[in-house]
């Protein structure tokens, strides 16, 4: 594997409730746009990375790579991201980087708040949840669960919570008893954030795969038989 990180690096999340972009050169963030939204993340997300592109005063060409959420999150956002970033990957000639919803939201959290469990809303009755350590690495398996089901899964001990889900998680554990604080930090992926993240991962090997979604439940909407 390749030990070179990316310098010119585009990345964007739209696994959840929002359409967030930004662009990374020098060691820097040059430009990030930011749009909370439910539904129309297919027609702003190339619209915003083109701004962001203009903004930060680089072609498509010079790009080193494009960095992507894999969810867990809303199922057509995460097919969204990872199809748009394939395009960018296939058509420059670049690799793309993937990073899990859970790892993008850890990341904004400050290190004396981890270990962190980051509970991703998945609408209906369920969230998406997975405890992430100072190191930003996977302390459990991520899940799908019922609010109530959460104070067995989870590690014995306060619970310091991150993530859009947090609202559905708090009631819940306060009533299973446990001690519940919230994390200093935004409830969806920080484009800025996001993008220092994917900048640490070393740029895949040209035969690499790309990135899979991270898929915990099957979709809300199924074909008929």
């Amino acid at each position: 594997m390749s030990v070179a990180s990316p310098d010119r690096l585009l990345v964007f999340d739209v696994a959840g409730g929002g359409c967030a972009v930004a662009v990374r050169s020098g060691g820097s963030v040059a430009a990030a746009r930011d749009e909370p939204m439910r539904r129309g993340q297919a027609e702003r997300l190339v619209p915003l990375i083109e701004d962001a592109l203009t903004e930060a005063g680089l072609t498509h060409a010079e790009l080193d790579a494009v960095g992507v959420t894999t969810g867990p999150g809303a199922f057509t956002g995460v097919r969204i991201g990872l199809a748009t970033a394939r395009g960018f990957a296939l058509a420059l000639g670049i690799p793309a980087i993937g990073v899990t919803s859970f790892a993008a939201i850890a990341a904004g959290v400050p290190a004396p708040e981890r270990p962190v469990a980051v509970v991703v809303d998945a609408r209906l009755d369920d969230v998406y949840v997975q405890v992430v350590g100072a190191d930003g690495r996977p302390v459990t398996e991520a899940a799908a669960l019922p609010p109530a089901a959460l104070a067995e899964h989870l590690p014995a001990g306060p619970v310091i919570l991150a993530g859009d889900g947090a609202d559905q998680a708090e009631p819940a554990l306060r009533a299973a008893g446990r001690t519940v604080t919230r994390a200093a930090a935004p409830p969806r992926p920080d484009p800025t954030v996001l993008a220092g993240l994917i900048a640490t991962h070393p740029l895949p090997e040209p035969d690499a795969p790309p990135p899979r979604p991270v898929y915990l439940r099957q979709p809300d909407v199924t074909l008929p038989p």
